[in-house]
């Protein structure tokens, strides 16, 4: 597969290389290999957590398919369709991925380079729609451990950026610290018509430095795909009325990274989503229990070993039981649900799930009244430290999207921009005591304006507000100006009308 352990000592063309010596011994091709790891990938534990993290995020928890279960005559467990099954959903898990994507992508990137010309040009390309494609990005990321950028030209010749699914994805690097892509290969279903009917088409591609290799998956057996073109280039140039097929000197999918290790976040917190399931939905199976709130217990009429004791209690809500030389008779027991029980183990599971997937609490006690800087800070410490992780991951990531931009700017005549530094800053939506933020900076004296306006609450685009400020200085300049000309304008009338 295209995944192995970070521990080895050996790299994954090594491992491949490994595969293709075994291979050629058995006279297996690369294609028959590909199909092999193929089928080993879409079986893999690492891409089923990718299915779950979708799943969990988009509220399809295992408490939906749960089963009402009752201890049977014979001991065994049985389903009881007879009893309430609710199956409540608190989808705290979709909150936690929400809120971590918001907090470090929903305010643009503020890109810092010392070019002006340069920092134009990628805003050019880095817009608005990249930006929800960046965020895109993060909550896959989230979900899957890791996200993929595809930097291509569209149908319209514009350089674009897509986002490919990890799922889809079966990589394989140079390296062992998986920083440099050997190639990779990507499956995906499409449907298509055929005749009245439709069906649905396993494509797969392998992306390598010399092109896409297209192939249709059919019953785990690749097949040229003749009708899309077995190969295909990354970009077409047109010269002297012809065009030429080009590729990209490295291969164009960027993997972003939730952490290191490619672990989701569904990974470190699903059992607490489970239990917080299964809590609702038992308390209001519980309330709505009606005939369990009371046993009945009946006297006489014929005893029971513990097996059909079990079965009547949690089927029937009656025992029935013989008591000699006494009349028969109903007493009845009352079994009281206490919800206290249930809050503060539902409160455990709340506070557990956020510390594991490390968020922060809105409702947090430290929040009342009017919160200092400190106390909001020490809210946001967990998430706070995560998002450096995952700041660090993307800076990184960055970078190598940054080459294939330069390569496009250079390509469009905009310039060679290889040697040129870009500081990526991603702004986090925190919340902030905006007034204490403000007071700090104007004391701030000794920093220079640039990075005042930089931490300023109140501003978006640091450039804009600068270009503003020396507007506005300029102005107050030319009044001043146009202020002492009139004053010395009118001292000399005056001194013109006392001379006669």
């Amino acid at each position: 597969m295209g995944f192995f352990p970070f521990q080895g000592a050996i790299t994954e063309t090594d491992k491949l290389n490994s595969i293709i010596g075994e291979g050629a011994k058995k006279g297996i091709t690369f294609k028959k290999r590909i199909e092999k790891e193929i089928a080993e990938f879409k079986l893999s534990e690492k891409r089923s957590w990718m299915f779950e993290g979708d799943n969990y995020f988009e509220g399809n928890h295992n408490i939906l398919t749960r089963k009402r279960m009752v201890i049977g005559k014979d001991g065994e467990k049985e389903e009881a369709t007879n009893l309430p099954n609710n199956k409540r959903v608190d989808n705290q898990y979709g909150k936690l991925v929400n809120q971590k994507v918001n907090y470090l992508f929903a305010k643009p990137l503020t890109l810092e380079t010392e070019s002006e010309i340069y920092q134009k040009a990628l805003k050019l390309v880095l817009n608005n729609r990249f930006h929800k494609t960046l965020r895109n990005l993060g909550e896959h990321a989230f979900n899957h451990g890791i996200a993929w950028i595809y930097p291509y030209y569209n149908e319209r010749g514009e350089f674009s950026f897509m986002l490919i699914p990890a799922y889809q994805v079966l990589p394989y690097w140079k390296d062992t610290e998986r920083t440099v892509l050997d190639y990779a290969v990507r499956i995906y279903s499409i449907e298509e018509w055929k005749g009245d009917k439709k069906e649905v088409i396993e494509k797969v591609e392998i992306y390598t430095v010399d092109g896409i290799e297209r192939y249709i998956l059919d019953n785990e057996k690749l097949i040229p795909d003749v009708e899309l073109g077995e190969t295909a280039t990354y970009l077409n140039v047109t010269k002297g009325g012809r065009s030429e097929g080009r590729n990209w000197e490295r291969v164009p999918l960027i993997p972003f990274r939730y952490n290191s290790r490619e672990i989701p976040l569904i990974k470190s917190v699903k059992s607490l989503q489970d239990g917080i399931n299964e809590i609702l939905s038992d308390f209001n199976n519980n309330m709505q229990e009606d005939a369990r709130s009371t046993i009945l217990v009946i006297h006489n009429y014929d005893g029971q070993d513990l097996g059909e004791f079990r079965y009547n209690l949690a089927k029937f809500g009656a025992v029935k039981v013989r008591s000699d030389g006494v009349k028969g008779g109903i007493d009845t027991l009352t079994v009281e649900v206490n919800k206290d029980n249930y809050e503060s183990i539902l409160t455990l599971f709340k506070k557990a799930l956020v510390e594991n997937g490390k968020g922060y609490d809105s409702k947090d006690d430290r929040m009342s009244n009017n919160p200092n800087q400190m106390n909001i800070q020490s809210m946001y410490l967990d998430i706070d430290l995560d998002a450096n992780g995952i700041e660090t991951e993307f800076q990184a990531s960055f970078e190598e999207l940054l080459w294939f931009v330069n390569k496009h700017l250079e390509h469009i005549g905009k310039g060679n921009f290889d040697n040129e530094t870009v500081k990526a800053i991603f702004n986090r939506d925190i919340l902030i005591n905006e007034s204490e933020v403000i007071d700090s900076l104007s004391k701030s004296t000794d920093l220079s304006l640039e990075t005042r306006i930089a931490q300023h609450p109140y501003v978006s685009d640091v450039q804009l507000e600068l270009e503003r400020k020396k507007k506005e200085q300029q102005e107050q300049m030319d009044m001043y100006d146009n202020y002492d000309t009139t004053f010395q304008q009118k001292q000399g009338e005056l001194n013109g009308k006392e001379n006669t």
